[in-house]
């Protein structure tokens, strides 16, 4: 364009310098007299015209000159003009970093995330907008979480994790000015699963450079990329994030909320009073809304401590306007009653909060109550009060039984037995912890033998009579394939499981039930049709009596519940109530934490 107004330019200066040609109307004026005078006039008119003509002769052939040098120019490959391309395809849209910050003072925010994170994901699509909006006041940065040994990466959910987190940083390296990288990223969650395979589709169609693109797919295939994860993981570790997503803002972990606003709020009250953007005065109030907290300080359990998940709420609600009643308050057994609730703890929502920022994450956790007035999240409850509290030495029921001789009582940890040598997992088969944890397993019992009485147990929930499971129906069906072999191949069924951990989100079951594992693909499908379901049903109540929730749960000697991933820990804490068991001898063989993220899905 500006080529092309400077050759029009030009051609506007010949035009003009046309003109001069009218002169000769000064003629007329050498019929008043002294003609000599007048023809030596038109003379030197004429010479003075020829001499106009020949410079205007001569701006009028620049001009060409300069229009063909534009077209030649224009016509010349797109690569012949990087800085030009450079230019165009790397600067993003004015409106991507919003509002301008004069003051050029910056909010740190580190995401410390894993890429095929669900969570982790969730996070990025939340700040996402608000770089857009902001992104001027943000010193953004993410930072990949996974296991550093010598040159070896690893991630919790595989190869094609630690692929991801590389091809991401890699686009942050190459693509920061103006949070660009994060066209391509918003593209690649949609499809989470997909990472790291639909970057290039995502790249382009994002519209990256040619240049930069190369930049981006040179580091995450060669050196570059890997060392950018290294030094990724190693200062996740650093700042101790071990689970996706991990937060700092302004140098300190933030658990505020996940939604636009509720990052805005988050970054503006990091911000000093005198460099404030002025989006922080856009900021919507948070919605009101009522929540009561139903619980029964009788119940020592575990989870009947709600303090984590009330404090997570508030995070997530800063509206919200929280209440506790306890089981001891006439209001509480009234609540009880009316809304139709069966167990303890429980949250009553009011209806508000169904317009409240953040509510898309909680809604398919909540059932409406019996008269219509609350949305109840029940999450793990598993506590009757009106049942047999077990160790209280009170009989709560009046039937005459106290404590663990209530049948009731049967299932609950302070009443089991003690047994020596008994290992029991509990577990949700497609969670990568607990796949992690079944993994160790197999070190474990080449150590300890047949000193070992391990069970292998499943943790769910039953929705109108049938199994649910937290990552869907492969995982049920998973669920009751491996209690079916369990069932029928107590000898080898372990190897099945190995095997099926490989892939665990495979639907080629089948090709794990074969003479090399010693399981028959014929027996399993047999079982999942016939009993396996009411196998599952059965086997869901186990986890549920004890109040166990969380993917992996280790219980030793029937009694002593701890969590780990690897194979040293499961071995100290089975020693530490067996220490005659001739394995614990070999503890230190058994490898030890490798600095994989360890946590649970719950």
């Amino acid at each position: 364009m500006k080529v092309k107004f400077m050759v029009l330019a030009v051609l506007g200066m010949f035009a003009f310098g046309c003109q001069p040609k009218e002169q000769p109307k000064e003629e007329p004026k050498a019929a008043q007299g002294e003609a000599e005078k007048a023809k030596a006039e038109a003379e030197k008119v004429k010479a003075e015209a020829e001499k106009i003509k020949a410079e205007a002769e001569k701006m009028k052939a620049e001009a060409e000159a300069a229009k063909a040098k534009a077209e030649a120019e224009a016509a010349k490959p797109a690569e012949t003009k990087p800085e030009e391309v450079k230019k165009e395809e790397v600067a993003a849209p004015a409106e991507v970093l919003g509002e301008p910050n004069p003051t050029g003072k910056k909010v740190e925010l580190v995401f410390h995330v894993m890429s095929q994170c669900p969570f982790g994901t969730q996070v990025m699509n939340g700040i996402s907008p608000v770089l857009r909006k902001m992104g001027a006041w943000i010193d953004f940065r993410l930072e990949f979480i996974g296991n550093v040994d010598g040159d070896n990466l690893t991630s919790m959910h595989g190869d094609a994790e630690v692929k991801g987190d590389i091809v991401e940083l890699c686009l942050q390296k190459h693509l920061y000015e103006n949070f660009k990288y994060f066209d391509v990223l918003d593209c690649m969650n949609k499809d989470m699963r997909a990472i790291p395979g639909n970057w290039e589709q995502c790249a382009k169609d994002a519209k990256i450079a040619d240049d930069k693109f190369a930049l981006v797919k040179t580091c995450y295939e060669g050196q570059e990329g890997k060392d950018l994860c290294k030094t990724s993981f190693q200062k996740s570790e650093q700042v101790g994030a071990r689970g996706s997503p991990t937060m700092f803002l302004g140098g300190k972990p933030y658990r505020g909320g996940r939604g636009e606003n509720d990052y805005v709020r988050g970054l503006c009250d990091e911000m000093a009073q005198d460099a404030k953007a002025k989006a922080c005065a856009d900021i919507p109030p948070p919605i009101e809304f009522e929540a009561i907290v139903l619980a029964d300080k009788r119940c020592t359990d575990r989870t009947c401590d709600t303090s984590r998940l009330t404090m997570s709420f508030q995070s997530m609600f800063p509206g919200m306007k929280l209440r506790s009643l306890d089981w001891e308050q006439e209001e509480a057994k009234t609540l009880f009653d009316a809304e139709g609730i069966t167990f303890l703890p429980v949250i009553l929502f009011g209806p508000e909060v169904a317009k409240a920022e953040g509510y898309e994450r909680l809604g398919r956790f909540l059932t409406d109550s019996k008269s219509g007035k609350y949305k109840v999240f029940a999450g793990r409850a598993s506590h009757d009060p009106k049942s047999e509290i077990c160790d209280n030495k009170i009989d709560d029921t009046g039937d005459g039984v106290i404590d663990c001789d209530d049948a009731t009582c049967k299932q609950k940890m302070v009443c089991r037995e003690e047994v020596a040598g008994k290992l029991e997992l509990f577990v949700m088969s497609q969670c990568p912890f607990g796949v992690k944890g079944l993994n160790a397993m197999e070190q474990v019992l080449a150590t300890f033998g047949a000193d070992l009485k391990f069970e292998v147990h499943y943790i769910g929930d039953i929705q109108d009579g049938k199994p649910t499971a937290m990552h869907g129906q492969g995982e049920v069906d998973e669920n009751i394939r491996e209690l079916c072999a369990i069932k029928k191949f107590p000898e080898t069924y372990m190897k099945y499981i190995l095997c099926r951990n490989k892939d665990i989100r495979s639907e080629n079951w089948q090709a794990c039930a074969t003479a090399e594992t010693g399981v028959d693909a014929a027996a399993i499908e047999a079982c999942f049709k016939g009993e396996g379901t009411q196998m599952l049903i059965d086997d869901y109540a186990v986890a549920k009596g004890l109040g166990i929730g969380a993917s992996p749960t280790w219980i030793a000697n029937g009694r002593y519940q701890f969590s780990g991933i690897d194979s040293k820990t499961i071995g100290q804490n089975i020693c530490q109530h067996n220490s005659a068991l001739a394995g614990c001898a070999k503890l230190d063989t058994l490898a030890g934490d490798t600095g994989a993220p360890a946590g649970s899905c719950n």
